[in-house]
């Protein structure tokens, strides 16, 4: 894909609110199906399915939930990421039982591998998980301190990363994701975050540290690459979404801006105590990000924040135009100390 010259970022505006409790219990990731819909994994092992235009079709059999709690085939104890193949199918990692686990879009089970271990191919509490350009699976193998890359049907490849904290080690790394150019982002949790890295494991360079200024991390989570190179990163531990530019530059954050979704205003309307509740509290708070796990971004710039601890998805369109070399001028040096 070609890269744009520059960019006019022109906006990043709140959208909606999709989910609510009872539907998206403790929501840890999402997909975008081919079929439109969305796919939420929730900590229980539940499956939300949700469309677009109408979030509150929650209640029709179509569109019940998949997966469920338990060790069989096709359910899961503490999911944590999920994502599409070129297929549909939807991938699921499971930390508890250090596996990865493969489902069609109406929740048939297809397939899964994984043992629990530190030896080449064993996992321990796997976090993340994302494809390369050959659709081979990069796993965060959370509690070995590594990233692991296996082929989609579970054989092992190749692993890099140990325990520390410097360049190229992690501390329960978290977040994985890949930019065009097949570079790796991983959002190293313990120590405060992110690191990048050449297709191969070799360390480029580090965003971010800890703290909860522009830039600094606390607990980071999620990550994802959208088509411009931006980076954005689930702060978890600050209750935000941060977004940096390709070179690793703080560009903006988001603290959350929620509405009621279309199933949760369904639901207050046929329950008169949950809205005197509402009608009493101060609504500000309601609004915000508690502990978001994870962001994805569509190739339209759609931005999904699965808000786990307010069980719902916020949702942002971000706004850019393109630019030629004859629209902006070319990048600035960086001042530099005279010698006198």
């Amino acid at each position: 894909m070609v890269k744009p010259y520059g960019m006019l970022r022109a906006g990043f505006p709140y959208v909606k609110c999709l989910g609510m409790r009872r539907v998206t219990n403790h929501p840890m990731d999402l997909a975008i199906g081919l079929d439109e819909l969305i796919y939420v994994v929730c900590r229980g092992g539940e499956i939300a399915r949700l469309m677009w235009d109408d979030d509150g079709s929650w209640d029709v059999p179509d569109r019940e939930p998949i997966g469920g709690t338990g060790t069989e085939d096709g359910k899961f104890t503490w999911p944590v990421a999920m994502i599409r193949d070129k297929d549909g199918h939807l991938h699921i990692s499971d930390e508890a039982l250090h596996r990865i686990t493969t489902l069609t879009t109406s929740g048939e089970f297809v397939s899964k591998w994984g043992e629990y271990g530190d030896g080449d191919g064993q996992l321990n509490h796997p976090s993340s998980i994302a494809f390369d350009a050959e659709e081979n699976v990069l796993v965060v193998d959370t509690m070995n301190h590594r990233i692991q890359k296996f082929t989609k049907k579970g054989k092992f490849i190749s692993k890099w990363g140990e325990y520390g904290d410097g360049p190229g080690q992690f501390n329960m790394p978290w977040g994985i994701a890949l930019d065009d150019c097949g570079d790796i982002y991983v959002g190293d949790w313990r120590n405060h975050r992110i690191q990048k890295f050449t297709g191969e494991g070799d360390f480029v360079f580090q965003i971010g540290s800890l703290g909860s200024l522009d830039g600094e991390f606390y607990k980071p989570a999620g990550i994802t690459i959208d088509c411009d190179d931006d980076i954005y990163v689930a702060d978890s531990g600050n209750n935000r979404i941060q977004q940096f530019d390709a070179n690793g530059r703080f560009v903006d954050k988001f603290i959350g801006d929620a509405t009621l979704s279309v199933m949760a205003r369904d639901y207050m309307l046929t329950n008169a105590h949950p809205n005197r509740l509402r009608e009493m509290t101060t609504l500000e708070p309601a609004k915000r990000l508690r502990s978001p796990r994870s962001v994805r971004v569509t190739e339209l710039g759609r931005m999904f924040v699965v808000d786990y601890g307010s069980y719902r998805v916020q949702v942002y369109q971000k706004e850019v135009v393109h630019l030629d070399s004859t629209q902006i001028t070319p990048p600035m040096r960086s001042p530099t100390l005279a010698v006198v």
